[in-house]
């Protein structure tokens, strides 16, 4: 592994060189000069300096994507050589959309744990387009991403189908009434949706489209939580998972807008950037096939 753009990554996620040198279990000035070579390698200043942090210059940053990349493939390379040892072991890097890693996810660690205790996964939470970008540049063996992502780049493999519902209070207007209700009081209500990038996003767009309606007041939140909890405390509605809201459906502090056509239905899917998978990404993947949402 390249120790030059080790030491720089790790210099510039610690935010300065002390902190680097402690978790590199290396001297301050060893660390220095490491960065001092490197700059002078590239004949140019990668890092803007003071006595109290580093920080990326417009090289810096160049530098830092590609050797994230680098530095990624050289951990793949090495997993899979000591996978002719024939055992699943190693570091895994599972990248997951809030969905399915906040509600789902944690149940196959655990199953992953019990089975493959040599291996050693590490769990990155994003919306969908952020964990496929990171696949891309390899700083993820695998992610699982929902809805219609297309990328020519990449292995998209869906491998179950997701349920949504339109929910509100169980206190809201539209689950008192016993009828279905009508595409026009869905369009009057205040819609809480997630971000841009976002598959729950996506899902609701694709819903607002097939209903043809074109909701007015809109309120955009970052977080499935944060979306809930505002929905609980009759804020608007909105379209989750069903493996979002078991919990409090359950409860009775959401309940099911009764809506023709519903549940919608979406696909989870298996992202990869290559072909050549470590023995712990193929158990990994092969449990997530086994067991359906």
């Amino acid at each position: 592994m390249d120790q030059h753009l080790l030491v720089f990554v790790t210099v510039v996620e610690n935010g300065n060189f002390s902190r680097a040198a402690e978790k590199l279990h290396m001297t301050q000035p060893a660390v220095s000069q490491y960065i001092q070579l490197l700059e002078r390698s590239y004949g140019v200043k990668l890092l803007d300096r003071s006595n109290k942090y580093v920080r990326l210059n417009k090289a810096g940053e160049i530098v830092y994507y590609h050797a994230k990349e680098i530095l990624g493939l050289y951990s793949k390379m090495q997993d899979l050589i000591d996978d002719l040892s024939n055992r699943a072991s190693g570091q895994l890097s599972i990248g997951a959309s809030y969905t399915f890693g906040e509600y789902v996810l944690p149940h196959f660690v655990a199953r992953l744990h019990d089975q493959y205790p040599l291996i050693k996964p590490s769990i990155t939470i994003g919306n969908t387009k952020e964990i496929a970008e990171l696949v891309l540049r390899n700083q993820l063996d695998v992610g699982i991403i929902e809805g219609d992502f297309k990328n020519t780049q990449l292995t998209i493999d869906a491998f179950t189908e997701d349920r949504m519902f339109v929910v509100a209070s169980s206190h809201h207007r539209l689950v008192q009434q016993d009828s279905e209700a009508e595409i026009s009081e869905l369009e009057k209500e205040r819609w809480i949706v997630r971000e841009i990038g976002s598959g729950t996003r996506e899902a609701t767009e694709k819903v607002f489209h097939s209903m043809s309606i074109d909701p007015k007041d809109i309120m955009e939140f970052g977080s499935t939580q944060l979306i809930k909890e505002s929905v609980e405390s009759g804020l608007g509605i909105t379209l989750l998972s069903h493996l979002a809201i078991r919990k409090e459906l359950s409860m009775g502090l959401l309940k099911i807008v009764q809506v023709k056509g519903t549940p919608f239905k979406r696909e989870f899917s298996i992202v990869l950037r290559t072909s050549f998978k470590t023995k712990a990404l193929e158990v990994f993947i092969n449990l997530l096939k086994e067991e359906r949402t």
